[in-house]
């Protein structure tokens, strides 16, 4: 007998107890020490019911944070396009997110409430070094290749701290396309660099 390509048995709760079982997970264990498996064993549901529902683990992370968005799969997406256009893309992206108000809105409430709360703080730096840090710089390659990676993401938090978090102008108020004019460069610099040093430095 075939086996059924459905949803997998869990029980009409399960959902929302893999929800909370993963919450309770980031929080007490971090992220990379969280496990779909584990979070599947907590929940008391089949660990194919926890892919059903959300693909992969930081699409749990992105569940039971109630976000609405993935950045982790959208920096997996972005990579997945014109190399040439990582540099504009990768911003174009944080900023159609964060200046949401849906998406943004619950991204920013879990970077503020993560201000306050170590727990959250832990599980949230574990998912960016992870998720995004590491995925970029998988990706860019080379010797000092998470050094860049974090030089990316600095160039793009500091846009979402200044723009949507702190709401400071004029980049606040600043079009859309002019802020990856000016900051496209510098990220397409940070790509381009090799391990190597300068010449004639």
């Amino acid at each position: 007998m075939n086996k059924s390509r459905g949803r997998p048995r869990g029980g009409s709760d399960a959902k929302e107890r893999i929800l909370a079982a993963a919450q309770a997970s980031f929080l007490q264990r971090g992220y990379n020490a969280t496990t779909m498996r584990s979070v599947a064993a907590a929940a008391d549901v089949d660990p194919a019911l926890i892919s059903y529902h959300f693909g992969s683990k930081q699409g749990l992370f992105g569940g039971a944070m109630a976000l609405g968005i993935s950045p982790g799969q959208v920096i997996a997406q972005v990579l997945e396009g014109d190399p040439e256009q990582i540099p504009q893309q990768i911003i174009r992206s944080v900023l159609a997110i964060w200046d949401d108000p849906e998406l943004g809105g619950s991204l920013t409430l879990l970077v503020t409430q993560a201000q306050r709360d170590p727990a959250l703080l832990r599980a949230f730096r574990e998912y960016v070094e992870r998720e995004l840090t590491a995925r970029l710089a998988e990706h860019i390659g080379g010797t000092d290749a998470t050094e860049r990676a974090g030089a990316v993401l600095t160039v793009t938090l500091g846009l979402i701290f200044s723009r949507n978090v702190l709401g400071l102008n004029p980049t606040a108020a600043m079009d859309s396309e002019r802020i990856v004019r000016l900051l496209a460069p510098g990220l397409a610099a940070v790509l381009r660099q090799t391990g190597s040093a300068p010449d004639g430095g």
